[in-house]
Parts: C-alpha cells; sequence; structure tokens
C-alpha cells in the first residue's frame, strides 16, 4: 500500500526563496498537492495577478508600507506559480526566468555596468525606449514582419494607460499635437460631436466610438500634462467616493436612514462636502483633525 506522503511544510532551514519555490511545488503535486492550485492554468491565474498588482498600487497609495510588504510577498507568488506551472511543462524554471531578467537589466543599462554614458533621468528614459525598439524591431525581422511604433504594447493593459503609450510611440515620429491648448481644442471638437450624435438619437455603436475618441483625446491631455491618466482617474474616483459617503452620512443624518431626498438635496449635500473640504484645506494643518490611522 502506498504510503501517504508527509504534510510537513518544507523547512525554514532553506533560503527564503528556495522555501517559496518548495512549497508552490508542493501545491502542484499530483498526489498530495492543492486541489484548488491543481486545477489552475496560465489563463486562469492571470485575472489573480493582475487584482494583486492593484493591491500593491492599493497599499503604496495608502502609505500602507507593512501591508505593503505582505501585497508584494502576494504579486511575487503569482510569478512563482507560472513558473512551477512553466517547469511542469518542461518550458523553464524560475532560475531561468531570474536570468533572463538579469541579463535584460544588464543589457538595458549600459551606463551602469558597461562604458556608455548617460546624465540624466530624461536621457536614460530616451535610451531605455531605444534600446526597446531596436529589440522590438529586431523580433519582427526575425518574424519576416515590417516593424511598428506600436509593437509590443499588451492589450491587457487597462484602456488609459494603452491609451496613453500609443500616443506616446505614436509622437515618437511626431504625430503628435504640439501643445497642451491644441488637444484641449480637440477635446471641444470631440464634445461637440458627442452632442450631435446624441440630438440625431444615434444607437450604442455610434455613441460608443464618439465617447472613446472623447476618452482618448482626455487621455491625450492628461499626457500632454505629464499625469498619468490612469493614476489621475484613480483619484478622481477616491475623491468622489469619499465625498459621496459623506453625503450619504448627512442625507441619513437630515433625513433618516434610507431616505431618497431627491436629486435637488442632494446636489445642495454634494456642494456642503465641497464646502467643508474647501475650508479644511484652508486650515492650518495643526488644526485638522487627525485621521483615525494616523501614528501617534
Amino acid at each position: 500500500m502506498t504510503q501517504p506522503k508527509p504534510k510537513a511544510a518544507p523547512p525554514e532551514s532553506l533560503a527564503p526563496i528556495d522555501r517559496l519555490l518548495a512549497i508552490m511545488a508542493r501545491l502542484r503535486d499530483p498526489d498530495a498537492g492543492c486541489p484548488w492550485d491543481l486545477e489552475q492554468d496560465f489563463p486562469t491565474i492571470v485575472p489573480h495577478t493582475i487584482e494583486e498588482a492593484y493591491e500593491v498600487a492599493d497599499a503604496i497609495e495608502r502609505g500602507q508600507m507593512e501591508e505593503l510588504k505582505s501585497e508584494l510577498g502576494d504579486l511575487m507568488f503569482q510569478v512563482v506559480f507560472y513558473a512551477q506551472m512553466a517547469r511542469e511543462r518542461g518550458l523553464y524554471g524560475f532560475d531561468d526566468i531570474v536570468r533572463a531578467v538579469n541579463d535584460k537589466m544588464i543589457r538595458r543599462h549600459p551606463h551602469v555596468f558597461a562604458d556608455a554614458a548617460i546624465d540624466s533621468a530624461g536621457a536614460q528614459t530616451v535610451a531605455w525606449e531605444e534600446q526597446k525598439a531596436g529589440e522590438r524591431a529586431a523580433e519582427a525581422a526575425a518574424k519576416g514582419a515590417a516593424p511598428s511604433q506600436l509593437d509590443g504594447l499588451p492589450l491587457a493593459l487597462p484602456a488609459l494607460t494603452r491609451a496613453a503609450k500609443l500616443q506616446r510611440r505614436a509622437a515618437r515620429i511626431g504625430f503628435d499635437w504640439p501643445e497642451a491648448a491644441q488637444v484641449l481644442d480637440k477635446i471641444v471638437e470631440e464634445i461637440a460631436e458627442v452632442r450631435a450624435e446624441m440630438v440625431d438619437g444615434a444607437g450604442k455603436d455610434r455613441l460608443a466610438d464618439e465617447v472613446g475618441d472623447l476618452l482618448f483625446a482626455v487621455t491625450n491631455l492628461a499626457r500632454h500634462l505629464e499625469l498619468d491618466p490612469e493614476q489621475t482617474l484613480r483619484g478622481a474616483n477616491a475623491k468622489f467616493e469619499r465625498r459621496f459617503r459623506r453625503v450619504e452620512a448627512l442625507a441619513a443624518a437630515e433625513h433618516g436612514a434610507g431616505a431618497r431626498p431627491g436629486l435637488d438635496a442632494l446636489e445642495a449635500l454634494w456642494q456642503r462636502v465641497k464646502q467643508e473640504e474647501r475650508e479644511l484645506r484652508r486650515r492650518p494643518k495643526t488644526d485638522r483633525p487627525r485621521r483615525p490611522d494616523a501614528s501617534a
């Protein structure tokens, strides 16, 4: 009779990364692993990877450094998961992934690891992008395809982020507005086109096309103002959520829990919340109420 495999975790005497790899291998063990982990494949893990990356960003935005440690571990585990599945297929292992990124970082930083001279972060960004463009061109040539400035932009990127990257790539060959003011004019034009489609009673496909153009133009404005559109919208989301929760609290206090006071009353409360925030910003920092999670 086959003896059951031991349940003990890999020993703590292992180096931390080796212990993590051993834990992952145990989770994927066909005989004694975790049923959920065994069911996973590359496509099924992707949503979890994206979620973990956003949780890292969230912890950073909230300034939660201890929480960030945990979230970074979760993100690292995603890489280990992919590496284990690749090893099982005989493709490559974790060490191969590390070697590849080691080689890439050394190759893309000749000013650090060789004799190239780069004297500013801006110059480094240009050099980095030029090197990546050269690598993409070589990959396209190896496939017998004509290279494009837009090669290598993942479709799975958030739409705002990908729009900004597409615009930056196009700008490399001069396809760009010279000034932010011209982008504002383009936004006004796109708004007029959306309005015209609404007046004409256009279907959703036409409206989606025009609203998409408007969002693309607004993304372009953010890029020209050196703002990250994804982070900018995340900030707007956070501001809306903060204000709306305050509106809900005020509405409950004035009209009773669960009440629906109507748009005019809610708009008045919204303006009141905005005024509260303006007054708070004008107060000296020492007079402002401390956040509940602020350190003593």
